[in-house]
């Protein structure tokens, strides 16, 4: 294919970069990626650098600098397709948990001079500030979705992404809802999937990775976690998780402030 491969690039802004390592776990199946596309930039995996414009860009992490918000919109003019990936792309992710609070005084706290800190007082998800083409959700993303989405750009398709709840993948996977049967406190029914159900086949409730499901209903959602005796201000850290900025989480919990 030679230099006709669509060219890639992968971007990191604030986050702990599990997203691009979901990437490289893909292993066997990045190779064939890797032969399909050119990786042109992506400093987690490789040094070389082939200079814009991409056809692709995938986009870690949020915006939470001036210099961020400048970046991306760069990013933007230079891309074809963008595709953000994980909560703190696609919903500003646990650095957006300064949103409901006074960032300066975290700063304050945190730092030993905070007159050298320039942050915005808000971690925004990407979509905030240039149109995003496609959201993979997650904490960190599953790397099938990844490669889901991958191959469909490569086929000229539109991703098939799930966005059903948690529950559905419970049934089919016959686990015995740990909400109903256990008493457990859990997101799933709330939540989109895309983890496998992972948490609940290990009988713990799900904390909300993949952030809301598209009808996602909190309230019903807290008053079913008031029932089974849990506190408020329990039942607000859970909306505030890993998709805590995103609605109708952000939502929910400030309902409970």
């Amino acid at each position: 294919m030679g230099n006709n491969r669509p060219k890639l690039a992968v971007w990191k802004f604030a986050s702990c970069d599990g997203c691009q390592l979901s990437l490289l776990d893909c292993e066997d199946e990045l190779l064939a990626v890797a032969e399909a596309v050119q990786i042109a930039y992506f400093p987690e995996a490789t040094r070389e650098v082939v200079e814009g414009p991409y056809d692709v860009s995938f986009v870690e992490g949020s915006v939470t600098t001036p210099h961020d918000e400048e970046r991306i919109r760069e990013i933007r003019e230079i891309s074809g397709i963008v595709i953000t990936l994980g909560a703190c792309a696609t919903s500003g992710g646990i650095q957006a948990l300064r949103n409901f609070a006074d960032v300066q005084e975290f700063t304050n706290i945190v730092y030993a001079n905070p007159q050298y800190i320039d942050t915005l007082d808000k971690s925004h998800p990407i979509s905030d500030y240039i149109k995003v083409d496609f959201e993979l959700r997650g904490c960190p993303i599953d790397k099938y979705q990844l490669l889901e989405v991958v191959i469909s750009l490569l086929a000229g398709k539109r991703p098939n992404i799930p966005t059903h709840s948690v529950c559905m993948d419970c049934k089919l996977k016959m686990n015995t809802c740990v909400l109903v049967a256990g008493n457990e406190p859990c997101l799933g029914p709330v939540t989109q999937a895309g983890c496998g159900a992972l948490c609940p086949s290990y009988n713990r409730g799900c904390y909300g990775c993949f952030g809301p499901q598209d009808s996602a209903n909190t309230d019903s959602m807290t008053e079913v976690w008031r029932h089974l005796g849990v506190a408020d201000e329990t039942i607000l850290q859970a909306f505030r998780g890993f998709n805590g900025f995103l609605e109708p989480f952000k939502g929910a919990s400030e309902r409970l402030e």
